[in-house]
């Protein structure tokens, strides 16, 4: 029996980066390594799904390691790890509470998604507030500066002092985003708990606390363009999404679709997926989860 030649292997989208030039889709190649395609507004976008969704695999820094198994990951799955490639990533994660002995010094934020929807959390300085982008912050502040263990003594202090948690359903961030106050007002909020942060007791002295500076990021999400959208897009193999960005904030892409409709993608389900072109006037046709089905979801925490 004769084999026709193998398939060359397909690029594979890993999701979305935000750096300081902004957000970008990943696309990771088994022999050409990887590159981004910039997200940006007015940009139209349209591919179809493969016939699975493969493990990405762990990236540390600059250094990827492809899933040793080519793991698949289920398409409704909001990582795109398999288990053994999850738990390989967080044995050596500042999240997880492994990574102890790292010197660099970390940032303590207090960042704001919604009303009522403040927390505080932790971001290595050197990334520059990419954190918060990536989180879809609308703004934050700086509480202060020092050691990995002072920044996490002092978020588990806040937490429990000020009553803010380090995480929030993603649904509920997605919400708020719709209909924000504006800075002024958020700038409110925060300047209250950072002036309630920096007069408490129990923050270590390795902390440098630092002065209420807030940053908004009505720009970089371009807020004033983001429409409710009737749900979340849910991929599955072999269908299409077609249309045109609109706005991104955090992993979610908010899109205009070829037919008017507000569409919403949240990049996280993206990563895995093979994609390949689709015409730019191609209808999607991707089921769209209702927000009530969407909640129901297991999205997570973020």
């Amino acid at each position: 029996m004769t084999r026709g030649p193998r398939p060359a292997p397909l690029w594979q989208c890993a999701g979305a980066r935000w750096d300081r030039h902004g957000p970008a889709l990943v696309w990771r190649h088994p022999a050409q390594g990887e590159r981004l395609s910039p997200l940006t507004p007015d940009r139209p976008l349209s591919f179809t799904t493969g016939p699975r969704r493969d493990c990405v695999g762990v990236r540390r820094g600059a250094r990827h390691t492809p899933c040793p198994t080519g793991a698949e990951v289920p398409a409704s799955a909001v990582s795109a790890q398999c288990p053994d490639c999850a738990r390989l990533d967080r044995s050596y994660s500042v999240a997880a509470d492994t990574r102890t002995d790292d010197p660099r010094p970390y940032d303590v934020y207090l960042a704001w998604f919604g009303p009522d929807l403040v927390k505080v959390g932790i971001t290595a300085a050197e990334r520059e507030g990419a954190r918060l982008l990536e989180q879809a912050a609308l703004s934050y502040c700086l509480l202060g500066r020092g050691p990995l263990m002072a920044a996490r003594r002092a978020e588990a202090v806040l937490g429990a002092a000020l009553g803010v948690p380090d995480r929030f359903p993603y649904a509920a961030k997605r919400t708020a985003r719709e209909a924000p106050p504006p800075p002024e007002r958020r700038a409110a909020d925060l300047a209250a708990l950072h002036q309630r942060a920096r007069g408490l007791g129990g923050l270590p002295e390795s902390l440098a606390l630092a002065p209420f500076e807030p940053v908004h990021h009505d720009v970089a999400f371009h807020l004033d363009r983001v429409r409710p959208a009737p749900g979340l897009i849910r991929l599955v193999p072999e269908t299409t999404v077609a249309g045109r960005i609109d706005a991104v904030a955090g992993p979610d892409l908010h899109l205009t679709g070829t037919d008017g409709r507000a569409l919403l993608l949240d990049t996280r389900q993206l990563a895995g997926w093979p994609l390949a072109p689709a015409a730019a006037d191609a209808p999607t046709t991707a089921p769209v989860a209702t927000r009530e089905r969407a909640a129901e979801a297991p999205e997570g925490l973020f």
